[in-house]
């Protein structure tokens, strides 16, 4: 045999080895590579449906969460600081036009109650008055009540009403920020003008979510949102609990990428592209970009509409494609949402399993020098 002949054997005798070796699977990877992936579809009797992602595709499944407050909410009027309500604390200043008053001790004509808590049926007592009704009058109102009490056994009694801070028209912060029980006044009636008061948020302002519970009513927004639509920035009501929380949805990245993790969101709406970019980009020495999966449990009404049927029922298995060296795959993966559970993977291109496959035969060797020294 001549020494050609001879390389050219030995290079026969690699490549068997090397197909040998690929096709036992013994070769460490990142993962499941496109022909395993396709192995286990519905359309070959596994138990996922691959889905080519494309235009339409992407408008069937550009879901986000539906955020926002109900009418109950938006429709609701800014309260004015004067009405008296259940749970206020008022102060109030007695003046008698005598010497020797009802209320006043010796040498004073004035006499001062204070913090006066308004009952949960919205009644007062004031000495020599008598029990009164203080809720739903605004101050002023409730001066003119307690005098007609007081000018029966008073001549000329001048009465000054003040409502002060208290808990029947405060609300509680709870979460990322300033957190306690702020008192509703002028300035702070609105949502905004409440959030600022108790020292804003300690978040970012891009994926924070304000939620308000009232009553048995709840209404979640994102906290930009107050800033984009003015409807957002509802009125408040005494009672009012507001949790300010950071977003918690995330996605996991798999395969060749620069990080394979579980990842939280970093804005309201990702894309797969930005999804990609969050991770750190595809592993350029490793990365098939014809082979980047979204693994997703569809819902059956977007699964239907996905697929073109009628018939799935229940939440289905959908593994998306994208393929960023096609022409329109770039703008395609910049248009297709990413949902909260999602897993983005990615596969190895095949010549990296080559790679593998000759280092292993050839002892840590690299792949063209030792292609050289056999055809040599």
């Amino acid at each position: 045999m001549t020494p050609r002949v001879k390389r050219w054997a030995n290079f026969a005798l690699l490549a068997g080895a090397v197909l040998a070796v690929t096709g036992c699977s013994l070769l460490p990877n990142a993962g499941p590579n496109k022909r395993q992936i396709y192995a286990g579809s519905v359309q070959r009797e596994g138990d996922a449906f691959i889905v080519a992602v494309n235009d339409r595709v992407t408008r069937a499944t550009a879901v986000s969460p539906a955020l926002g407050f109900s009418e109950a909410f938006r429709g609701a009027s800014t309260l004015t600081p004067d009405v008296i309500r259940p749970g206020d604390t008022l102060g109030l200043t007695i003046w008698e036009n005598v010497d020797d008053g009802l209320l006043a001790s010796e040498g004073a004509n004035a006499t001062a109650i204070e913090e006066v808590q308004v009952d949960s049926a919205g009644f007062i007592f004031v000495p020599y008055a008598g029990r009164l009704r203080a809720a739903g009058n605004t101050p002023e109102q409730l001066r003119n009540i307690i005098t007609r009490q007081l000018e029966e056994q008073t001549p000329d009694p001048q009465v000054e009403v003040r409502r002060l801070a208290g808990d029947g028209a405060t609300v509680t912060i709870i979460g990322a920020g300033g957190q306690g029980v702020f008192p509703i006044e002028r300035p702070t009636r609105t949502l905004s003008g409440m959030l600022a008061n108790s020292g804003g948020i300690a978040t970012e302002p891009e994926i924070t979510r304000v939620t308000v519970v009232r009553g048995d009513h709840k209404g979640t927004i994102w906290f930009s949102d107050l800033f984009d639509d003015p409807r957002a920035d509802i009125a408040l009501r005494g009672g009012d609990r507001i949790f300010i929380e950071e977003d918690t949805r995330s996605f996991t990245a798999l395969g060749a990428t620069a990080s394979q993790s579980r990842v939280p969101f970093e804005s309201k709406n990702l894309s797969a592209l930005e999804a990609i970019a969050q991770v750190g980009g595809l592993v350029t020495v490793a990365a098939d970009p014809t082979g980047v999966f979204v693994l997703r449990n569809e819902p059956a009404e977007i699964a239907n509409q996905v697929m073109g049927r009628t018939d799935l029922v229940g939440a289905q298995r959908l593994v998306y494609v994208l393929d960023l060296t096609q022409p329109n795959g770039l703008f395609q993966a910049r248009d297709f949402v990413i949902r909260d559970g999602d897993t983005l993977y990615v596969t190895e291109a095949p010549f990296t399993q080559w790679n593998k496959t000759i280092s292993a035969l050839t002892g840590g060797l690299t792949t063209a020098a030792s292609l050289s020294t056999l055809t040599e």
